[in-house]
């Protein structure tokens, strides 16, 4: 983890107000499913919480991306970021959504690993394109056309931005890792 505790303390769900409540509504109730500490850090401020959680559960769950290629562009974006809670709470997912072990150690080498697809290859030069200029380049964007629609493709634009903000936010709020979740591979400077 970039810093070693909170800076923002995660609000325990026994806590939460009415307020807090409404907002994180969209991520079941305070009971009914674990209380990730990104969702307590951000039951300090539920009115950015409530408009945030709409444009994140479009990434996350409507997002037109097939879910195996939302998960290789949010690691991807993570591992640049180096926000371990982003690319920890994502390796748990992409494997459920069919990313192999051996897959999600070569997001972090990048495009140019080998065994990725064009389309793999694409996203994550796409990913690396959008995090170092703010811009698909007209190569990268090609490729990723001869794969994916018109909405696809602003999906992965939107997908990275998302990620990106939310790895800003879990690095400099100090949010840290849930119970269970797995850590940077050894060597990566977290």
């Amino acid at each position: 983890m970039r810093l070693a505790s909170p800076r923002i303390r995660p609000i325990a769900p026994e806590e939460w107000n009415d307020e807090v409540k409404d907002a994180l509504a969209p991520i079941g109730s305070a009971g009914a499913m674990p209380a990730l500490n990104i969702f307590r850090t951000l039951a300090n401020h539920p009115k950015l919480a409530k408009r945030w959680m709409v444009f994140a559960n479009h990434i996350l769950g409507k997002n037109t991306l097939p879910a195996r290629e939302r998960e290789i562009v949010i690691l991807r974006i993570g591992w640049l970021c180096r926000a371990e809670y982003e690319w920890a709470q994502h390796v748990v997912i992409g494997k459920r959504e069919g990313l192999t072990d051996d897959e999600i150690r070569r997001i972090g080498v990048g495009a140019d690993a080998p065994g990725w697809s064009e389309l793999d290859r694409a996203l994550l030069r796409a990913t690396d394109e959008l995090w170092n200029d703010a811009m698909v380049t007209d190569g990268t964007w090609k490729e990723l056309a001869q794969h994916l629609n018109s909405q696809q493709l602003m999906d992965v634009v939107f997908t990275v931005g998302q990620y990106n903000l939310v790895s800003m936010a879990l690095n400099s709020f100090g949010v840290q890792l849930d119970p269970g979740l797995p850590r940077f591979p050894a060597g990566v400077d977290g």
